[in-house]
């Protein structure tokens, strides 16, 4: 098992920096588009917001805290902060995304080490390490959709990407769909940090490390585009000028298996 101190410590940055931009915001650019395509702004913040909250109060349990939240009282979180005004969001963000940060730094060594916590979609309890990457991967998405409404070119930190990269690889087979008709296996080489690995389109998408000699087709790009990838947000407008596909890795296809969450 290894130390989950480096999946929170880019936590920590991921939660920082999109504070300090999300303070610069009025009115105005809390009503603006977002990369998320039904989403303005303050409604990103919001789906950040709820889920720090709904994290904190899950990892507390964990820790003897009080009960995880079930299914109803969830979706009461939910409607709260779809409830809010749009400044109340984006404040509201900045402090529930805080204090989850903060209770996850506030974990000592035996406790980051031994501690297992009962997420409610996952079928066993899980590490911190994993529960803390899952967290990341939401925050540093969706800070990716804030930016996307700002900037044309919007990219997740290579830090970010160093820790996500290879983290859940059997999450690909939930968030990616079978392409009719096709059955294939890419080599996909990432940059930053540098990775060489199959991607498997068969009946269930995968990914592992037994790369084939003759692979039906080649994707090369950055390490966080592949992460965009997959969350379906590598659109045209947002492709690296670095990213190469050869044979049956095509985009578009590549687009239809990951289509985004």
């Amino acid at each position: 098992m290894s130390s989950p101190d480096p999946v929170i410590a880019a936590m920590r940055a991921e939660h920082d920096r999109l504070a300090v931009l999300v303070r610069t915001f009025d009115d105005a650019a809390l009503a603006g588009p977002s990369g998320a395509a039904e989403w303005d702004i303050s409604q990103v913040l919001s789906h950040l917001g709820s889920g720090a909250e709904i994290g904190r109060a899950i990892l507390l349990a964990a820790l003897g805290e009080g009960t995880r939240p079930e299914r109803e009282e969830v979706e009461g979180i939910w409607q709260t902060w779809n409830d809010m005004t749009r400044r109340r969001r984006a404040d509201g963000f900045l402090q529930a995304g805080e204090a989850l940060v903060a209770l996850y730094e506030s974990l000592d060594a035996p406790t980051r080490e031994s501690l297992r916590i009962e997420m409610g979609f996952l079928p066993a309890p899980v590490e911190v390490q994993v529960a803390a990457r899952l967290r990341l991967s939401e925050l540093a998405l969706h800070a990716w959709d804030v930016r996307a409404g700002l900037d044309p070119h919007p990219t997740l930190p290579p830090a970010t990407a160093a820790e996500l990269l290879h983290g859940e690889p059997d999450m690909i087979g939930w968030i990616g769909r079978p392409a009719e008709g096709v059955r294939a296996v890419i080599k996909v080489t990432t940059t930053e940090p540098a990775s060489v690995f199959a991607l498997r389109l068969l009946d269930r998408i995968s990914v592992d490390f037994d790369v084939p000699d003759e692979p039906d087709g080649t994707l090369t790009l950055p390490a966080e585009a592949w992460l965009r990838l997959v969350a379906g947000r590598l659109g045209p407008s947002h492709i690296p000028a670095d990213v190469v596909a050869t044979g049956v890795a095509d985009l578009g296809l590549l687009r239809k298996v990951f289509p985004g969450y």
